[in-house]
């Protein structure tokens, strides 16, 4: 039995043929939930192997296959999608269950990762770290907003220290609403901070502890946070037959013109993880200060193209050498910490 899956929040809507008759049976399984799937599995005919694009609801799927013996394959939704060329028909989600089917009974599947428990524990915990430090930065600007609609100097420094703090608690110069959403505002980021506290510490035990992590922090600019970050996003480097994989992984590799995909030259593929690119880039500007080993090479580009595309340069340095590091350990780099 060969099938394959199309997940969406209210179905899964499933494509399968029986080599053996060559019988095809096609359906839905409503509601999309891990004991509505786990009971169809019970009664799907055994041997069998399944394939489903690795789009969010992917992971009860393929943890209910392991737990039920039944072989599982993720399919990479990008190179799936481009598999069969233009499309020239409309799209539904039984001609997507029943592509990923014949990708798959034909040995053309885009195979995409399987990452162990730990590395999704850790992907979830960072991409919750992630958010709230978005969230933080963002009732921080607002203050910035409120300070300069009302012709108040920018506070100099750390927003949040306790001088910087004091000049708005007293409210000089706001009017009584801005001074009650700047009151607001400093509410919120002590909560986000209180929240982000654990994550950090948590993060940074981690680190230190899985083999992985800690040969990445070896790497000048690569910090706890964002150790964990390259060594989740980044997974099993070994998959990766070259470092230039590894960049394209990223989205850090630099698009061409093609004019059947509408793309124009010189702009970032975006098509990796993103909280991988922000941990690279995070740790790549680094760079801009003296003395770093790639300071040199940082100035280099920066004056030719700019601050921001330096950074991105030096980031594939360094996706290049995790990459290499990662490799160099094997089994080791990804041993539960």
């Amino acid at each position: 039995m060969v099938g394959g899956l199309d997940v969406h929040r209210r179905q899964i809507t499933f494509d399968c043929l029986d080599s053996a008759t060559g019988q095809v049976r096609r359906g839905r399984i409503a509601p999309a939930t891990r004991e509505t799937f786990r009971c169809w599995l019970e009664q799907l005919p055994r041997p069998a192997v399944l394939a489903v694009e690795g789009c969010t609801g992917w992971r009860f799927i393929v943890e209910e296959c392991q737990a039920a013996s039944v072989d599982v394959q993720l399919a990479e939704p990008a190179d799936t999608a481009a598999a069969d060329g233009p499309k020239h028909r409309a799209k539904t989600d039984r001609t997507d269950a029943r592509k990923i089917r014949e990708l798959l009974a034909d040995g053309r599947l885009p195979q995409s990762w399987i990452p162990p428990q730990q590395v999704l524990e850790m992907r979830t915990l960072l991409r919750l770290y992630k958010d709230l430090r978005d969230e933080h930065t963002a009732w921080v600007q607002r203050i910035h907003a409120i300070l300069f609609h009302h012709g108040l100097p920018a506070p100099a420094g750390n927003l949040l220290a306790d001088d910087q703090r004091a000049r708005l608690v007293t409210a000089d110069g706001l009017s009584p609403a801005a001074h009650q959403a700047v009151l607001t505002a400093l509410r919120t980021l002590d909560a986000l901070d209180d929240e982000m506290a654990p994550l950090r510490r948590q993060l940074g035990t981690f680190a230190r502890r899985q083999p992985g992590c800690a040969v990445l922090l070896q790497h000048y600019g690569v910090g706890p946070i964002t150790a964990v970050a390259i060594w989740a996003e980044l997974g099993d480097a070994r998959r990766f037959s070259s470092s230039r994989q590894a960049v394209r992984h990223a989205g850090l590799d630099v698009t061409v013109y093609s004019s059947d995909g509408k793309r124009s030259p010189g702009h970032l593929a975006r098509q990796g993880p993103p909280l991988l690119r922000w941990a690279l880039f995070e740790a790549a500007k680094c760079a801009a200060r003296p003395g770093v080993p790639d300071y040199a090479y940082y100035q280099q580009v920066k004056e030719r193209c700019g601050g921001n595309r330096a950074a991105l340069s030096v980031a594939r340095k360094l996706v290049r050498r995790a990459h290499h590091a990662l490799r160099a350990l094997g089994d080791e780099a990804l041993i539960p910490a």
